[in-house]
Formats: C-alpha cells, sequence, structure tokens
C-alpha cells in the first residue's frame, strides 16, 4: 500500500477547492478503497486550519475542520522524537519549522509527501514529493 503525507497545502488546497484539490481528492477516494494510507502531521493540520481561519473566519473554519475529521487522514502528534527529527530538518534544509513536521514524517513512514509547497524543493530530488499544481 502505498503512503502519503500530506502537508498543509494539499489540505488547504482540496479544502478551498483549488486546482490542486483533484488530485488530493483521487489519493483522498485512493485511501477510502483502502489501496493507500494518508497520513498528516498534527502540526500541518493546524497550520491548514489557520489558513482557512484566514480565509473563511472563525465559524466556517470550525465546521470545515470538523468535517476534515471523517476523511481518511490520519493525524500523527508532534511527539518529542519527531520535534526533534524535525527541528534538525529546519536547520539542515532552512526550511519553516511546520514543513519540517511534514518531511520527518515522510521520511520516518518513508511516505510520499503531496504539496504545492516549494519550501520542500531544498530537500533535493532524491527526496520524494507528488507535487500538486496550482
Amino acid at each position: 500500500m502505498k503512503t502519503y503525507v500530506f502537508d498543509a497545502a494539499a489540505l488547504f488546497a482540496f479544502l478551498e477547492n483549488t486546482s490542486a484539490a483533484a488530485k488530493v481528492s483521487e489519493l483522498i477516494k485512493e485511501a477510502n478503497h483502502r489501496r493507500a494510507e494518508i497520513l498528516m502531521s498534527a502540526v500541518n493540520y493546524g497550520e491548514a486550519y489557520g489558513s482557512v481561519l484566514r480565509v473563511r473566519g472563525l465559524d466556517r473554519a470550525r465546521a470545515i475542520m470538523s468535517a476534515v475529521r471523517a476523511l481518511p487522514i490520519f493525524l500523527m502528534d508532534a511527539t518529542p522524537l519527531r520535534a526533534i527529527q524535525a527541528a534538525d530538518l529546519k536547520l539542515n534544509y532552512r526550511m519553516y519549522y511546520a514543513d519540517s513536521f511534514a518531511a520527518a514524517l515522510a521520511i520516518e513512514h518513508k511516505a510520499m509527501l503531496v504539496t504545492s509547497d516549494s519550501d520542500f524543493k531544498k530537500l533535493g530530488h532524491g527526496f520524494p514529493v507528488l507535487w500538486l499544481k496550482n
């Protein structure tokens, strides 16, 4: 089974129905049919919530994020070990700290990162990324 890690940009694209939403929706359907697994760091989930909150306001953001809980996305805690791994990535690749949580989770689970965020290009061509087009 293929494992994917969503960063905030992937979830936000889906929630805001951007041009990348179709690809994200396809991955969610794969997970619904148990042909893929989708993971997301709680840190990146919070980042997506903040983006929705900024665009849609408090009430709408809460309703949207409540609906996300029904999706086949496994939210992963920011454990002390993951926080250290994220900090190492942040330092070594000069990434944003929230982005480094998604990268650390992808490394931990040997997963493909799903994003449209160009910050992940810093990880190099050998890092598995499914690039979304916005």
